[in-house]
């Protein structure tokens, strides 16, 4: 961003990173969205230099680390169409020869292409061909395309394609489970297919109001500035305009394409799925903030960025350490953001320490548990734990007895059927004659039935 923009907005973004509640949150946690953010942020950059100056280095360094991206994360194959509109895209503003932009495609996707290969060879080295054959056979039966499961299925024991077989049938996996969607809960209603306006309400209420704001800010300013150009009716200075702003461009381009292809997808399970496109966002509202901080009431304007930037590092820190949980101010908090969404927005199991805890500072002897997460109960707590399901029948509870309930199956048995879900909901509406006796961490509801 310094490179780019300057010391200000890299200052800026650098803050806002920083205290980023989802960042925070899913940052110390072994899973592909971070390094999908980083795979986006780092290959969308070595491709700028790539295309801006085309030296050997640069398009080395831009294949490698296309690579990486795509082995990060299966979503992040929306970067091989992206790249081919930016290079178009620079062609045409340019004036560069065709020809060497798509050299340079090539050339990266090729490069990309290969550093693949060693990482899933790897993975396939003592896999049967036949057996990988059978498998990849079964688990893309439900795939939509017959032409490509057959292709990905000639390519599995083929010895220098299959590891290129194993990559595609993980991303044709990921793209079936978009398509299927995962059953989840949100403001009330239980899906299996999801929501449209899923993500812009998680990313409303999930991150902080100060970058909103600014974020918000820049947007209008920018529709603002861009109508100003395009009415100046001269295609030179629009494409001298378009030339200047490039990299702003790409970034919103970026943006535009993850976010429409987020909205399309049935799997609405944590505004973490949006992360690739966070550091953008930041650089951009950045970006604007640091561009206006210059006379006139230059001193206003540091003290308006000065007041947002206080409301960002209070908001967040104010929730340490339950940054997973976070909810801003717009609903309440982060008490209240069970009510909206769960899952990896709001309850990831991370709280069944702090049941025990509370659990022996209490003297209770047994508990009822329902408990979604990865952690081994028995294991946290010992003779103490009963196990629950939410199918049972709630006069199996004995009177003055405990019961604990994660966030996620807690609303996922109180919600109530979206359009078209037909599977059980209601079963834990019989808690909501009881007041919980205590909320562990914001993600387990601990009842005592009288």
């Amino acid at each position: 961003t310094k490179e780019f923009f300057g010391n200000k907005t890299a200052l800026i973004a650098l803050f806002f990173f920083s205290l980023s509640p989802t960042f925070l949150a899913h940052g110390r946690l072994v899973t592909t969205d971070v390094g999908a953010a980083f795979g986006a942020f780092t290959s969308i950059y070595f491709f700028l230099k790539a295309i801006r100056q085309p030296t050997a280095k640069n398009i080395i360094l831009a294949g490698v680390f296309f690579g990486i991206a795509e082995l990060l994360k299966f979503s992040l194959i929306l970067l091989i169409p992206f790249f081919i509109v930016i290079g178009l895209l620079w062609w045409i503003i340019k004036g560069d020869s065709l020809l060497n932009v798509v050299k340079i495609l090539c050339a990266i996707f090729v490069i990309g292409g290969i550093l693949i290969w060693p990482t899933y060879q790897f993975h396939v080295w003592n896999y049967p061909p036949e057996k990988q054959k059978a498998d990849t056979q079964f688990i893309l039966s439900s795939f939509g395309s017959k032409f490509l499961v057959d292709a990905v299925v000639w390519m599995s024991d083929k010895p220098i394609l299959r590891a290129y077989a194993q990559y595609l049938l993980g991303l044709f996996m990921v793209l079936q489970r978009a398509v299927g969607g995962n059953t989840t809960y949100f403001w009330g209603e239980i899906s299996a297919s999801g929501w449209k306006i899923y993500f812009p309400v998680v990313y409303a209420v999930k991150e902080t109001l100060p970058f909103h704001i600014l974020t918000l800010s820049a947007i209008l300013f920018a529709f603002w500035r861009v109508k100003q150009i395009f009415l100046l009716n001269s295609l030179q200075k629009i494409r001298n305009w378009t030339r200047e702003h490039f990299i702003e461009i790409v970034f919103l381009l970026f943006i535009g394409m993850y976010w429409t292809s987020s909205l399309k997808s049935n799997l609405n399970i944590g505004v973490r799925h949006l992360l690739p496109v966070f550091p953008f966002t930041m650089v951009l509202a950045a970006k604007f903030a640091a561009q206006y901080l210059k006379q006139p009431l230059l001193r206003l304007k540091y003290a308006l960025l000065a007041v947002l930037m206080l409301w960002q590092a209070v908001s967040v820190i104010s929730v340490y350490p339950h940054f997973l949980g976070y909810f801003n101010e717009l609903i309440g908090g982060s008490r209240n953001g069970y009510l909206y969404a769960v899952d990896s927005n709001f309850d990831w199991g991370q709280d069944l320490l702090r049941l025990r805890q509370w659990i022996d500072k209490k003297g209770v002897e047994k508990i009822y548990v329902d408990y979604f997460g990865g952690s081994d109960t028995d294991f946290y707590l010992g003779n103490k734990y009963l196990p629950w399901q939410g199918s049972r029948n709630p006069n199996d509870m004995p009177k003055g007895g405990y019961i604990a309930v994660s966030a996620t199956l807690l609303q996922g048995g109180r919600g109530k059927a979206a359009p078209g879900f037909d599977q059980s909901t209601g079963y834990y509406l019989w808690l909501n004659k009881y007041e919980p006796a205590e909320i562990i961490g914001n993600s387990i509801f601990v009842y005592r039935i009288n």
